[in-house]
């Protein structure tokens, strides 16, 4: 089995995973590429020289300042590649604006690759079309065990829904009225992105050369290089949680490692910086500035698998059929909500907090320390375990245990489908299309 063929809920089939899926998955990708591009270069270009010239930033106090870059960026949410290729000038700025469109493009073009949802098909009766293409995405024939059973699993949830809180638009935000349970999901999908963001990743990402500065990085081309290396730690850090720890670590044991790793790298950060008078025209680092880089990347090795990713795959997870959308959206509403509020008062911070900010530092550690005991005692393992059962996976206690229990229980559940040949043999003949063909297309 290849690197990328992790078995999850039940046994698949290797044709599951084919290039159709790696394929939509890109395609969907360049969505995170517009958002993450955005955080790479909306920084450095703040503090791109002409950028500075042409809006006439040395012009103004310090606090007036902060402010004008904190609304820039909270407004609006890579200008590396041009500081040393391009000289001081008008384009030099805009051609990082600029090449935003070329992920906003690919997806454009790519979206009419991808294929309509078999869940939404099956929930507006276009059968027919939603078997074929969840076939072309599986690569398997419908009379495939495989299919036969998510169709199955698909048709189950969507009876439940239209059973409990019925079928249309409106329907979900009922659902959450009327559950105090979905409710509380609500709120632990939304308080993963205050600790997310709590981290301090954001101001990282859009004060960049301000952070740099505090530690000791000065000289516009050293904190452009350093900037650089921080983003491609973290691309390299991403693929190494995608390919090997999300799946392998889990999701609860990833955030409370990251929590933990990364608030003891900030509070080393803060501790350096308070007790060092930080030169302001030097270019030169001392040992200790040295050290305070190592452990910002060490902060950053710890963060990047972990609280980077895992709040955006719980909540992709961690609702049923019924409200997944609404939580879907919540998710997103609270991620940049929190992304406003730190990004807007960043800069405020590094003035007021402690001798050159290092109360940012103390702040960010005190996040990320206080977001372990919150995953260990109310975030459960989400691993493997299937939209159907989340209800129920939810309602365990205590919850470091949930896991073990629903996971046995959809083995149970998986075998004793698998044995009712008689099931198994209504749900064929209840997929099978008359006069449908199988050709190549699919």
């Amino acid at each position: 089995m290849g690197l990328l063929t992790l078995v999850e809920d039940r046994p698949t089939p290797r044709a599951v995973y084919n290039w159709r899926v790696y394929a939509c998955a890109a395609v969907a990708s360049f969505a995170s590429c517009m958002i993450g591009y955005d955080s790479a270069f909306i920084g450095t270009t703040l503090a791109l020289p002409s950028f500075v010239d042409e809006f006439k930033f040395g012009q103004m106090s310090k606090t007036h300042l902060a402010l004008v870059k904190s609304n820039i960026v909270s407004v609006y949410q890579a200008g590396d590649g041009l500081t040393e290729t391009m000289a001081p000038s008008h384009k030099q700025w805009i051609i990082p604006f600029a090449v935003q469109l070329i992920p906003a493009g690919l997806l454009l073009g790519g979206s009419f690759f991808l294929r309509e949802s078999p869940r939404w098909l099956i929930a507006n009766n276009k059968r027919e079309k939603a078997l074929k293409n969840l076939s072309w995405i599986r690569n398997l024939h419908p009379d495939d065990l495989y299919i036969v059973e998510e169709i199955a699993f698909i048709d189950a949830a969507i009876e439940e829904q239209a059973a409990t809180i019925g079928m249309g638009f409106w329907k979900p935000f009922k659902a959450v009225g009327q559950s105090h349970r979905v409710q509380w999901r609500f709120f632990l999908g939304g308080m993963l992105f205050l600790w997310q963001n709590g981290s301090g990743i954001n101001a990282i990402n859009y004060y960049s050369p301000t952070v740099f500065k505090s530690i000791g990085i000065n000289g516009t081309s050293t904190g452009f290089l350093t900037t650089g290396i921080f983003g491609v730690v973290k691309t390299a850090l991403t693929l190494v949680w995608l390919f090997f720890l999300i799946d392998r670590l889990g999701r609860r044991n990833l955030l409370m490692i990251g929590g933990a790793g990364g608030g003891v790298c900030m509070f080393i950060i803060g501790g350096y910086i308070s007790s060092v008078n930080i030169s302001k025209t030097s270019d030169h680092l001392s040992g200790g500035g040295t050290a305070a880089i190592f452990f910002f990347y060490l902060w950053t090795a710890f963060y990047t698998p972990s609280w980077n990713g895992t709040p955006w795959v719980l909540n992709s997870e961690m609702f049923d059929q019924n409200t997944r959308s609404l939580g879907q959206a919540s998710a997103a509403a609270n991620n940049w909500f929190w992304n406003f509020i730190i990004s807007r008062f960043t800069p405020q911070m590094f003035n007021t907090m402690g001798k050159s900010g290092c109360g940012v530092y103390f702040f960010f550690a005190s996040m990320m320390i206080v977001s372990i005991p919150f995953v260990y005692f109310l975030i459960p393992e989400t691993k493997g375990i299937p939209l159907e059962s989340m209800d129920r996976l939810f309602d365990v206690r205590p919850v470091r245990n949930a896991h073990a229990v629903i996971h046995a229980e959809d083995e149970a559940r998986e075998a004793e489908f698998r044995l009712d040949a008689e099931g198994a043999g209504l749900s064929v003949a209840k997929e099978k299309l008359e006069h449908y063909e199988y050709t190549t297309e699919v």
